[in-house]
């Protein structure tokens, strides 16, 4: 395929944005070469400058799970545009989309929207600390929760060490909060309470991992990190940005059999429009700003353009949760094909999936943290991104992220991309 157009645009936007972009994985850093830029899209397609079709395996990373311009979506949206975009004050819809998730989520009674879910991870923490009265938090490598400066941070110089910045301009004091654990490894937990005794506010986990790849927690992991908060008196906060309202009506909760204290909600809840929510039980929730002392706000948050596009989009999935099934039901299906794809061709891989999250990592080891997602072969991942482009299917342009399907990709869509890779020459 000829990206001509897309290549022409990129260069046009370095001259305005930095690295040509709005947001760093979309500069093909990792892969190399231009980005694409898509003109429009519908259902499961995307269609580049220069007339190309696209299979699609992003979904904008995660939010459109029922496909691009989904009909109810955009007439929702158009239909509350008319009527102004933004106020400043409140609206009924907001709560009617509040109350509509609190339904669907278990586990929570009261949501605060904001406008994305680095915001809603940041509120989350600090909501977090202020409950508590504790200062630190346990993040654990390779999951990714914003870009807030309490995120950026890099392992220390030992487990029970705080971290340090991996970002120019997040101070050490930032860091020397933030403890980093390691995915899947409940003893490095242990030994970070044990170490920071009664110090520690909350531990954030991507309780399904999209960050390094799809990395699954086994069950002794999850269960045992609710445990050590419940006995430890830490709030153990789920990030479900990606995995709320994509792995079931109750998102990983449900999914896992787990109940967080604190949610993190984005992508999907937002309809492909910019929302965050973060939510709770009221205990926790009535410590916010005006009811309690823990300030947050935001002059766009419940914004009605955004609360319309939520709305249609998790009225849909709460009237019709066969959806999930049919999903995950699609995603095991390339699973398998893909399985037998590659042992034909006798590469050294390993697929991760998850419900509609699924990832290739090409790796002789199990990926189950981000030290063994690090070990994959990038060479190899590079000619299949591009064999794979070339052949009219997206799929994330790096290594460390996972696929989200949606449900407008048929059987045929499917075939052919599972054909494509039965194409490709590594």
């Amino acid at each position: 395929m000829l990206y001509q157009r897309s290549s022409a645009l990129f260069k046009e936007a370095q001259k305005y944005i930095p690295g040509g972009v709005n947001s760093p994985v979309r500069a093909f850093k990792a892969v190399g070469g231009d980005p694409i830029f898509v003109k429009h899209a519908s259902g499961a397609y995307l269609y580049d400058e220069d007339g190309n079709r696209l299979i699609d395996y992003i979904a904008s990373w995660g939010p459109l799970i029922l496909g691009h311009a989904y009909e109810p979506v955009i007439n929702a949206v158009i239909d509350k545009a008319k009527k102004g975009t933004s106020f400043g004050m409140p609206t009924q819809i907001e709560t009617e989309l509040a109350r509509l998730a609190v339904s669907m989520v278990p586990n929570i009674d009261k949501i605060r929207f904001v406008n994305s879910g680095t915001e809603a991870c940041m509120s989350a923490v600090r909501l977090a600390r202020g409950y508590t009265g504790k200062d630190k938090i346990i993040k654990f490598s390779g999951c990714y929760h914003g870009h807030s400066d309490s995120f950026l941070i890099q392992a220390g110089s030992g487990a029970v060490t705080f971290g340090s910045p991996n970002s120019p301009g997040v101070t050490q004091g930032t860091a020397k909060d933030t403890l980093l654990a390691r995915y899947n490894d409940l003893e490095s937990v242990h030994q970070i309470v044990a170490a920071n005794k009664d110090e520690i506010a909350a531990v954030i986990i991507e309780p399904v991992a999209g960050n390094m790849g799809c990395i699954i927690p086994s069950n002794e992991f999850i269960n045992g990190l609710r445990n050590i908060c419940t006995q430890e008196n830490i709030l153990l906060i789920f990030d479900e940005v990606m995995t709320g309202f994509r792995l079931g009506r109750g998102g990983a909760q449900e999914a896992l059999n787990i109940d967080a204290d604190i949610l993190c909600f984005g992508k999907v809840i937002g309809g492909g429009l910019p929302v965050g929510a973060f939510a709770a039980r009221s205990e926790i929730m009535t410590h916010l700003a005006p009811e309690g002392p823990v300030y947050q706000a935001g002059t766009l948050s419940g914004n009605p353009l955004a609360m319309a596009a939520g709305l249609a989009m998790l009225s849909e999935l709460d009237q019709r949760p066969e959806i999930f099934d049919s999903l995950a039901k699609k995603t095991a299906y390339l699973h398998d094909s893909f399985d037998e794809v590659l042992n034909k061709k006798g590469i050294p891989y390993h697929i991760n999936r998850f419900g509609s999250m699924i990832s290739v990592h090409f790796t002789e080891e199990p990926v189950t943290d981000f030290e063994s997602s690090a070990k994959g072969n990038n060479d190899m991942f590079k000619k299949y991104f591009h064999g794979m482009l070339d052949k009219g299917i997206y799929l994330p342009p790096s290594a460390f992220e996972s696929y989200f399907l949606n449900d407008a990709l048929s059987c045929q869509d499917l075939d052919e991309t599972i054909s494509a890779l039965e194409g490709l020459t590594f």
